[in-house]
């Protein structure tokens, strides 16, 4: 009895030998740690990142621009409003027609004019209807997608609006090549059955097939014709027909 109470407290002891050892070897290296960390996070900091700097944001100049080197070879800039600065009112509403307003010629015009225009309507340029800017041709897209694309557009000279005259518009993708549908349609009635319509497309993968095939014995030839006609069967590179 008296040597099974001496075993557990030798056990005992030997545990807590152990445990204080780990304890004291653990706060040693954690303050080994510390002390080594805190000067060389001083130098890194102080030397590294150095002091602090507020850089100031770049301007956004990515907006189009407008040519008005024109201006200088016209006889009267008046009549291209590109070359005029308007002074429209400060507190106009969208579509409200001004009676009067005083409008400048800008620099590069031979004579420094002035002209009153009469029934000017109050809108930012980007605000115009379709019929009086004309957009960039789109090329690189395929006219079947339903993505809108995004293309530089310019105010027509004989409209006066506030703002940019040029600016970026997203429009359906509406661009040709030069593929008639005229010479489609002919091709595919008169040489539809050696897929000479689908080599004047582009489609030469399926046109080779319907030449070797004939046409499909008939079948394929009319079955284009269709698609031709309906336009469902288009140019390879996804350009309208003219």
């Amino acid at each position: 009895m008296c040597s099974r109470w001496s075993y557990l407290r030798a056990r005992v002891y030997c545990f807590r030998h152990v445990l204080f050892k780990d304890i004291m070897i653990r706060t040693f290296l954690i303050f080994a740690g510390l002390l080594f960390l805190v000067p060389f996070t001083r130098h890194s900091t102080a030397e590294e990142t150095g002091p602090t700097t507020t850089v100031a944001p770049k301007p956004h100049n990515n907006y189009p621009r407008e040519n008005i080197s024109f201006c200088a070879h016209v006889e009267d800039c008046t009549k291209f409003a590109s070359c005029m600065q308007c002074d429209f009112p400060d507190r106009c509403y969208y579509g409200e027609v001004i009676e009067e307003m005083k409008c400048s010629t800008l620099r590069p015009c031979q004579q420094d004019n002035s002209v009153k225009l009469e029934g000017v309507v109050c809108r930012f340029c980007w605000q115009t209807d379709e019929s009086e800017h004309s957009c960039e041709p789109i090329r690189n897209c395929s006219s079947t997608s339903t993505k809108l694309v995004r293309t530089i557009c310019r105010v027509d000279q004989n409209v006066v609006c506030k703002g940019r005259r040029a600016f970026y518009k997203k429009i359906r993708c509406n661009h040709t090549n030069g593929y008639s549908w005229t010479t489609a349609m002919l091709l595919s009635v008169t040489l539809g059955g050696f897929g000479v319509d689908r080599f004047y497309l582009g489609l030469w993968k399926s046109a080779i097939g319907k030449l070797f095939s004939f046409g499909g014995v008939g079948v394929w030839t009319i079955i284009d014709i269709i698609l031709i006609a309906t336009g469902y069967v288009g140019p390879s590179d996804g350009s309208l027909y003219i």
